[in-house]
C-alpha cells in the first residue's frame, strides 16, 4: 500500500500520530496473515430472518448464489457491533425495499477474511469495556466516558489515553486515523463490488473499507448525536441525523485534541437527512400513536418495552425495572415486554434473580411467536410480564422494532433507538458519546430527558403509568415530527446514495423519483 501522511479534508495528524496509525494497520496484518491480494468473489443469497419482513437478501462470499443486480440493487453494509448498527442499517434496507430497490445486506463479520478477523477482535473488546463500565463506576467515569467523549480524565490517565494508539478518544483526528488505517484492509472485499453501486453504511469501519476499495456512491448514515472524528471518511457522503450533529461535523468541532480550528468538512460532503428509521414505523405512525392513546384513554395498562443492547449491560437495571414494575404488573397497571436480544445467558441469569416468580413469565423464543403476539395484541389486550429471547441477531434486533408499534413505552439506553418514533424513557447511558441522543429526543418531545440514576428510571415509569399528560404530549409530538420530515433520514440516505429523489411536502404527502 502507498502510505501517505493522513489528513482529512486537509487537516493532518502529527507525524508521530501517524506513525502510530500505521503500526496499528501493521499488528493486525501480522496477527491475521493478511494477503494484499486476496480476491473477494460475492454472490447474493436468500435471508433465511428477515428476507421476508423488510425484504434484504445476503451478499456472500461464494459463487453459489445469484449475481449481483447493479440497476436494482443497494448495498446496506453493517456490522454487528452492539445492536445500534444493525439496527440503522435495518432503516436503511426497509426504506430501500419501499422506494423500489432490492437492499443487499453485507455485514462484514460474515465474510470470511481480514475483515471478519480484524472486526472480530475488536468488538470483543468493545463488548468488554461496556460491560465493565456498568459494573465498575471508577472505570465508567475515568476511562469510558473520556475514550467516548474526548473530555479529559485524570492527568497521567489522560496522558496514556492519548499516547496510546488503542486508548484514542473516538472524538480526535488520530483515532479516525488508526480506524483507517485498519478498515484500508478492507479494500479488496469491496473491490469484489461494482465501483458505482449504491451503499449505505452504518458504520464508519464499513464506510472506510468503501471508500478504501475506490467505491464512488457511499452514503455514510452517521449514527448517535455526538459529533466524533472518527465517524468521517473523505470520498463519502454523511447523512447527518440532527442539525446539532450536522454543524458539529461540518466545522469539525474540537476534533483537535488541543482545540485547535480545522479546516470544514467541505458543504458537498454532509446532508442533514432526519432521523433513521424503518418504512413500516415511519407510514404508521398515525395510527400508532392513536392507539396508544385510546388504549390509556380506555384504562388498558400502560404498555412498556424494555430493550437490552448489543452488550448485554445493565443487568442491575432491568432487575431493578423488572422487580419495581411487578406489583404494578400483578394490579393490571402495566404490561411488561423485555426483550433480550440474542443474550441467552441473560435469560439464565434473570431467570436465577426472579426465583419463583419466573413460573408467570410469559416467554417468547422464536419470531414466529414474536410475529403472532404483536399481531393479535395489535387490536387485542394483553398483560403480564414477556420476556423475548431470540437465538440470531436479526431477530434479537427487529423484534424491537416490530414490538415497538404495539407498545405505548420504550425503555432504553440512549443509543440509536433515541431517534425512533415511539415515546421513550431514557435510563443511564453506557458512554458519553449517547448522552445527546437524549437530549435530542427531549427536545423533540418524544421522550424524557436521561434519567442517570435507578430511583429517577422508576419515577419515570411510575409518572407515565399513572399519568396522561406525557403520554399524550409525547403522541402529538411524534405525529407533528414526521409531518415535518424529522424520521425521514432512511429515505434521504438512499437517495443520496442511487441519485434518486425524495421529498415530504409540507402537508405530509411523499414525492419520489427513480434515477
Amino acid at each position: 500500500m502507498d502510505h501517505q501522511h493522513f489528513s482529512l479534508y486537509g487537516n493532518r495528524i502529527t507525524a508521530s500520530q501517524d506513525r502510530k496509525a500505521l503500526a496499528w494497520q501493521q499488528m493486525f496484518v501480522k496477527k491475521f496473515d493478511f494477503d494484499p491480494d486476496e480476491k473477494y468473489e460475492l454472490s447474493v443469497h436468500d435471508n433465511p430472518q428477515l428476507g421476508d419482513v423488510i425484504g434484504i437478501r445476503d451478499l456472500r462470499r461464494d459463487s453459489l448464489g445469484d449475481p449481483i443486480d447493479r440497476q436494482n440493487g443497494i448495498v446496506i453494509s453493517t456490522i454487528r457491533m452492539g445492536f445500534g448498527h444493525y439496527r440503522i442499517a435495518m432503516a436503511g434496507a426497509s426504506a430501500a425495499r419501499s422506494m423500489g430497490y432490492t437492499p443487499y445486506w453485507l455485514d462484514l463479520l460474515a465474510i470470511p477474511g481480514i475483515t471478519q478477523d480484524a472486526i472480530g477482535w475488536w468488538n470483543t473488546n468493545y463488548s468488554k469495556y461496556s460491560r465493565i463500565s456498568e459494573r465498575s463506576e471508577l472505570f465508567n467515569t475515568y476511562i469510558w466516558e473520556s475514550v467516548t467523549s474526548g473530555d479529559k480524565t485524570l492527568p497521567g490517565l489522560n496522558w496514556w489515553l492519548n499516547t496510546t494508539a488503542i486508548g484514542w478518544p473516538w472524538r480526535f483526528l488520530k483515532a479516525n486515523a488508526r480506524d483507517y488505517r485498519k478498515s484500508e484492509l478492507f479494500a479488496n472485499l469491496h473491490q469484489a463490488l461494482p465501483s458505482d453501486m449504491p451503499i449505505l453504511t452504518a458504520h464508519m469501519w464499513n464506510c472506510m473499507g468503501a471508500v478504501a476499495g475506490g467505491m464512488t456512491s457511499v452514503v455514510d448514515m452517521m449514527f448517535d448525536n455526538w459529533p466524533m472524528a472518527f465517524q468521517l471518511v473523505e470520498g463519502a457522503t454523511h447523512a447527518v441525523q440532527s442539525p446539532s450533529g450536522y454543524y458539529g461535523f461540518r466545522i469539525m468541532n474540537q476534533f483537535d485534541e488541543d482545540d485547535k480550528i480545522l479546516h470544514p468538512t467541505p458543504a458537498g460532503a454532509i446532508e442533514y437527512v432526519g432521523h433513521h428509521v424503518d418504512h413500516e414505523l415511519v407510514e404508521n405512525v398515525e395510527g400508532d400513536c392513536a392507539a396508544r392513546i385510546d388504549r390509556m384513554r380506555s384504562g388498558e395498562p400502560r404498555r412498556f418495552l424494555l430493550t437490552m443492547g448489543g452488550a448485554g449491560a445493565q443487568r442491575g437495571l432491568f432487575k431493578a425495572i423488572i422487580d419495581h414494575c411487578r406489583p404494578m404488573i400483578d394490579r393490571g397497571d402495566l404490561t411488561l415486554f423485555v426483550n433480550l436480544g440474542d443474550h441467552a445467558d441473560n435469560w439464565e441469569w434473570l431467570k436465577g434473580e426472579l426465583g419463583s416468580g419466573v413460573c408467570s413469565v410469559q416467554t417468547h423464543f422464536t419470531w414466529d411467536d414474536t410475529q403472532e403476539f404483536a399481531d393479535q395484541i395489535r387490536d387485542g389486550n394483553t398483560s403480564g410480564l414477556h420476556v423475548f429471547l431470540f437465538d440470531n441477531t436479526f431477530h434479537g434486533v427487529y423484534a424491537t422494532n416490530y414490538l415497538m408499534r404495539v407498545s405505548d413505552v420504550l425503555i432504553t439506553k440512549p443509543s440509536e433507538l433515541a431517534f425512533y418514533p415511539v415515546p421513550k424513557i431514557f435510563n443511564a447511558r453506557v458512554g458519553a458519546h449517547e448522552a445527546w441522543g437524549a437530549i435530542r429526543s427531549a427536545e423533540l418531545g418524544d421522550g424524557t430527558i436521561e434519567t442517570r440514576s435507578i430511583p429517577r428510571t422508576l419515577q419515570a415509569i411510575d409518572l407515565i403509568t399513572q399519568e396522561t399528560d406525557l403520554m399524550e404530549l409525547f403522541c402529538d409530538s411524534i405525529v407533528k415530527n414526521k409531518r415535518i420530515g424529522i424520521y425521514d433520514g432512511a429515505y434521504k440516505s438512499v437517495a443520496l446514495a442511487t441519485g434518486s429523489t425524495w421529498e415530504r411536502r409540507h402537508d405530509g404527502t411523499v414525492v419520489t423519483g427513480r434515477a
